[in-house]
């Protein structure tokens, strides 16, 4: 007989786990199933390890470039890459035994295994050894996230080409490596890598890196990118990916020319995919996407009462922080209780480069496209003191305002710890708040936060500083 439950969350990341808590304090009795690991991609191989990683490939890359700036120097300076990437996992492993803790304290029953609905309120797991358990709930929520796109004919290794898994997880620096894809994730890698001496060159199709930033935003990091020798190669097109018995041959072309780029390792790191397959949704007629998305409406309700979705695997918004948001609501929906409505397009977007990309809401382009009268205030962090003071002062703030109503559309950051920053700017966007206030509310000196006051000064027309 089938364990009774009210909920059961199939999906342990950030958007499950975080359902899963809400639920339970909403007085719902809740189960949650993962076939891996406590704390998804996100706290075991994806964002928390890669930030320790920058870490660690910030303070390598001040020891290695900018000992003189600084006054230091060294006669036989030895990096350790093995050692930064023993850190990410110590620092991932303390993050997932703090979920797993959580999960006892609010009183969540884990099991571990593969989930599949053979009925829209039951669930089947298998676990390892095959053991069959039947769970069943009036509401169940799917958070199953997604995995790295791979075209069918590149093969991915784990050694020579590979995927953000199993770069996130190898000790020994590549010499060289070929990143295909200029997105968060391939910007960062080449970020960690380039910083402890690898020959790093980035691919992308489209015309800029961080193709979905800002096109100034984009631009500046790029110039940054250069500056520090890693290779990009924007507006070129993968043809092929091949193995060899030294490393990889990466064949690109550009303007009807090809050429063969050969490296230590590929990285793929071109999107992703949903994990929607396998859990016996269509069967149920949930409604899926032509890409494989989960439909679903505001309240992450899918097409069938009772399943509900959230995460990477709806295909909303793909990042760790809008997958909690979903959880939230979507456990606050199930149990009635008052909340929001999420928009998509104005939650925070964070690449930890270096510089720092934050973003939120329309680019200055996107407004215009939709008929807006923009106006923009735009501050240097060239002029900032506390920037010059780290000796971090690539990059600018930028707020796109509607010049007829004075609403905040959106913003972009590019510059030292922006996504630390960019809160102040959507909760203002939340508030409905204006630059005026922005501008008006006094920011401590010298902080970084006083370039968001700089550039609502100026999108008031009465910048101080510049």
């Amino acid at each position: 007989m089938a364990e009774q439950f009210d909920v059961i969350v199939i999906g342990a990341g950030p958007g499950g786990y975080v359902a899963a808590i809400r639920a339970s304090q909403l007085g719902q009795k809740t189960a949650i199933v993962d076939k891996q690991w406590m704390g998804g991609v996100c706290l075991n191989v994806g964002c928390i390890p890669s930030k320790a990683l920058l870490k660690n490939a910030e303070v390598a890359h001040i020891l290695r470039e900018r000992g003189r700036e600084f006054g230091f120097s060294f006669e036989n300076l030895k990096l350790d890459f093995s050692a930064a990437a023993k850190r990410s996992r110590q620092v991932s492993g303390r993050l997932v035994k703090g979920v797993e803790f959580l999960m006892k304290k609010n009183g969540i029953t884990v099991f571990m295994g593969t989930a599949k609905l053979s009925a829209p309120q039951l669930v089947s797991v298998t676990n390892k050894d095959g053991t069959l358990t039947e769970l069943a709930a009036q509401n169940i929520i799917i958070a199953t996230g997604a995995s790295a796109a791979v075209p069918a004919a590149w093969k991915v290794d784990g050694e020579k080409v590979v995927t953000y898994y199993e770069a996130i997880l190898q000790e020994k620096l590549p010499k060289s490596v070929v990143i295909i894809g200029a997105g968060a994730i391939g910007m960062e890698f080449a970020t960690v890598w380039n910083s402890y001496g690898a020959d790093v060159t980035v691919v992308e199709m489209l015309p800029q890196v961080l193709p979905l930033e800002d096109e100034e935003a984009a631009a500046e990091v790029a110039k940054a990118y250069t500056r520090r020798g890693v290779k990009l190669l924007t507006g070129h097109k993968v043809e092929s990916v091949e193995a060899t018995g030294t490393g990889v041959k990466v064949t690109v072309s550009a303007n009807d020319e090809s050429k063969v780029l050969e490296a230590e390792q590929a990285l793929v790191a071109i999107g992703f995919r949903p994990n929607s397959k396998g859990l016996g949704l269509e069967e149920l007629g949930v409604k899926i996407s032509e890409r494989g998305f989960v439909e679903i409406d505001d309240r992450m309700a899918t097409s069938v009462p009772g399943i509900w979705a959230i995460g990477d695997v709806t295909g909303k918004l793909m990042l760790a922080h809008v997958g909690s948001a979903m959880g939230i609501v979507c456990a606050e929906n199930i149990a009635g209780h008052e909340t929001v409505t999420l928009n998509y397009e104005m939650m925070p977007r964070a690449t930890y480069c270096s510089p720092q990309v934050a973003s939120f809401g329309m680019t200055e382009a996107q407004a215009k496209e939709r008929g807006h009268a923009v106006k923009v205030g735009k501050f240097p962090f060239q002029a900032n003191g506390k920037a010059l003071g780290l000796a971090d002062y690539a990059g600018w703030v930028k707020l796109v305002v509607d010049e007829q109503t004075n609403e905040i559309l959106g913003a972009t950051l590019v510059g030292p710890e922006v996504t630390e920053l960019l809160p102040e700017l959507t909760l203002a966007r939340l508030m409905d708040l204006t630059p005026a206030a922005i501008a008006h509310n006094v920011h401590a000196h010298p902080t970084l936060s006083e370039a968001l006051m700089e550039a609502a000064h100026a999108a008031e027309g009465s910048a101080i500083h510049i």
